[in-house]
């Protein structure tokens, strides 16, 4: 599931009752599962027919989607399920960060956000769940 927002407009998926306001603006493609949203200006764009038409299209979630298969079978090879969510993560802030911030400021943000973070070697191989602690 995804949600994009894009220049004040939402995009999302079956959980868009819970994530978007009541009257936004969504568009969707032709899944069943996004049917019956009347509290929403439902724009759909069914594949088979269209990507495009107007302002409704669903190219940027899309977007983000290749990226991050590309990332994962390019970059990572595999991927363990307890980091799924930290690739997960790493993904959506290069893409929320794609303009105005090349790779070394996005570097610096990632390395100013981990100071005083550390994790164990257990955690990192998904022997232990627990978050990561502080370091003193």
């Amino acid at each position: 599931m995804g949600i994009l927002e894009r220049s004040g407009k939402a995009a999302g998926s079956s959980e868009i009752r819970d994530h978007v306001l009541a009257g936004s603006a969504i568009f969707t493609d032709a899944l069943k599962s996004y049917e019956g949203l009347d509290e929403f200006q439902n724009e759909v764009i069914d594949h088979a027919v269209e990507c495009v038409r107007g302002e409704a299209q669903t190219n940027g979630l899309e977007n983000f989607w290749s990226l991050l298969k590309r990332g994962i079978h390019g970059t990572c090879v595999s991927v363990e399920p307890y980091h799924l969510s930290g690739i997960l993560t790493n993904q959506a802030l290069r893409y929320n960060n794609r303009k105005g911030l090349n790779d070394g400021r996005r570097f610096d943000t990632v390395v100013r956000r981990s100071v005083g973070k550390c994790r164990t070697w257990n955690q990192l191989t998904g022997k232990e769940t627990e978050q990561a602690e502080r370091c003193e």
